[in-house]
């Protein structure tokens, strides 16, 4: 028979066997569904999927800087990112992986 003690540590093994949110995997989908028509067309002067030349001088800057400006938006010389991908509804952790698969393609 299960006590509350024994639940709590069974719901506990179940919450952390769950996929964290922010994993590659997640970035990926988050990228297809909200980066991906920007960034693979240049829309907007976004810096294009894989393009190492337009992303050199940004991750120079860091992935802090480029987290910042993709979580709150930025206006640049060339182009304008919005806050979020304009997806109000993503958290930070997830506009971080979808940066972080961004930058990946790019190295």
């Amino acid at each position: 028979m299960f006590n509350r003690i024994t639940l709590t540590i069974a719901l506990g093994l179940a919450v952390s066997a769950l996929p964290s949110v922010g994993s590659a995997a997640d970035g990926q989908a988050i990228y297809d569904k909200n980066c991906k028509m920007c960034h693979a067309s240049g829309m907007a002067g976004a810096p294009k999927f894989g393009d190492k030349a337009a992303w050199k001088e940004r991750i120079a800057k860091g992935v802090a800087e480029l987290d910042k400006n993709a979580i709150g938006g930025f206006k640049g010389a060339t182009g304008k990112m919005p806050a979020r991908g304009g997806n109000a509804k993503l958290t930070d952790e997830e506009v971080k992986a979808a940066v972080a698969v961004m930058v990946d393609a790019a190295k």
